[in-house]
């Protein structure tokens, strides 16, 4: 039986080594390449002449020339799409900024769709006004004009319940291909700070990730040690911390580390992990965290305490997050040890989240309609409920209507 061809959309491409969305591509055609023929759009900026190859682990790799991220993922998304009508079956979108094409693509061919669409993207304080327009616009396309939309987290899914009235999908990100790395004399000499205890943040630089609540506590805490990896010269916010912080003895600054060996010395290592992400669902950083057994202290949202089950310690401000630091005991860091990573081991896997994807592909291959919040019903006509004396069942529709 020949295989469904399926497109996957929106990343920067494999190799998988820029972030979140590469590695789900990455372990999709690791686990699902023998049931599925898959190509995967690239960005040509990304990758050098020498890295630019043809296949990786049985999936196709086509190159487009723009850059992925911010404005240019536009017209990235939108050709990597227009390219893959010709030859897929399904199209699986990650993020929602080609989204503006979708309704054409619904009406005029038989493709399916499946859109990831990536947390609540618009309310990201890292893009302008104009930008979150779009995106909020962007985001009820993809979801409106998509056979399957997924949640990475439960508090998306009732976001997107109570604003769009359909049932959106929740699967998240797997962790197991983090490694526990013991460091080397050589690791000693490279990175001094692993003689002592710290804490660890990974992180984009962006405001929404509270880099700067984090640094500013530590800065009151100086036996403390932090060490905060991130693209701190990709905005003024990253530079100007940079040059704020990097001179104070106990928090040490790190550019990105594609390395996977190396990031994973550096946070399996650590006495605790630092989350600060405020927007989004399901953030990559947090559950790898989770999975290396790493004492989580995260910034108190929907998102991060459905991540970890509200079995994580929380702070909502820099003052908050002194006061967990000092009070925090050893008894406390190793009940937050095996509490995070029996989750971990139970939620986020690469075989689970795979699995997940595959019966996706199936179903969307398998469905004309969308489903629902609402049951069928509550379709019915208010009279003929009326006359069998069932006319509170139009009650939760009008509950949503008047959201």
């Amino acid at each position: 039986m020949e295989k469904k061809r399926v497109a996957i959309i929106g990343t920067v491409g494999l190799p998988a080594k820029y972030g979140g969305f590469e590695t789900l591509a990455d372990h999709l055609v690791t686990h699902l390449s023998n049931k599925y023929d898959f190509t995967v759009y690239c960005s040509k900026k990304k990758y050098s002449k020498k890295e630019q190859i043809p296949t990786y682990k049985g999936a196709k790799l086509e190159y487009i020339n723009l850059d992925a991220n911010g404005i240019q993922s536009i017209p990235y998304d939108t050709i990597s799409i227009l390219k893959a009508l010709r030859k897929n079956d399904v199209l699986l979108i990650l993020g929602v900024a080609g989204a503006w094409i979708l309704p054409f693509i619904k009406f005029f061919t038989n493709k399916k769709i499946i859109i990831s669409i990536d947390g609540i993207e618009w309310k990201r304080d890292k893009w302008p006004l104009m930008a979150k327009l779009y995106l909020w616009w962007a985001e009820k396309i993809a979801v409106r004009y998509s056979h399957i939309d997924i949640s990475d987290n439960e508090s998306i899914q009732d976001y997107t319940a109570l604003r769009y009235h359909t049932l959106s999908r929740v699967i998240e990100y797997g962790a197991d291909h983090t490694m526990q790395v013991s460091p080397t004399v050589e690791d000693f000499i490279k990175y001094p700070f692993m003689k002592d205890d710290y804490a660890v943040k990974v992180c984009r630089i962006e405001p929404e990730n509270n880099v700067h609540v984090v640094l500013e506590a530590f800065k009151q805490l100086p036996k403390s040690n932090l060490v905060l990896v991130g693209n701190w010269n990709n905005s003024e916010y990253g530079r100007n911390l940079k040059n704020n912080y990097s001179t104070i003895s106990n928090i040490h600054i790190y550019d990105p580390i594609y390395n996977q060996r190396e990031i994973d010395l550096i946070r399996g290592n650590a006495a605790l992990y630092i989350h600060g992400h405020s927007a989004g669902g399901t953030n990559p950083s947090l559950v790898e965290a989770m999975y290396l057994e790493l004492p989580i202290l995260a910034f108190n949202v929907s998102y991060n305490r459905t991540t970890t089950e509200n079995k994580a310690n929380y702070f909502s401000n820099e003052q908050e997050l002194v006061n967990q630091l000092k009070l925090v005991s050893e008894t406390e860091m190793g009940r937050l040890r095996k509490e995070m990573k029996s989750i971990a081991l139970r939620r986020y896997t690469w075989e689970k989240i795979s699995n997940q994807y595959d019966l996706l592909i199936k179903e969307a291959i398998a469905i004309d309609k969308k489903n629902s919040v609402y049951s069928e019903i509550q379709r019915l006509s208010p009279d003929f409920l009326d006359e069998y004396k069932l006319s509170h069942l139009q009650h939760h529709n009008l509950f949503y209507e008047k959201r």
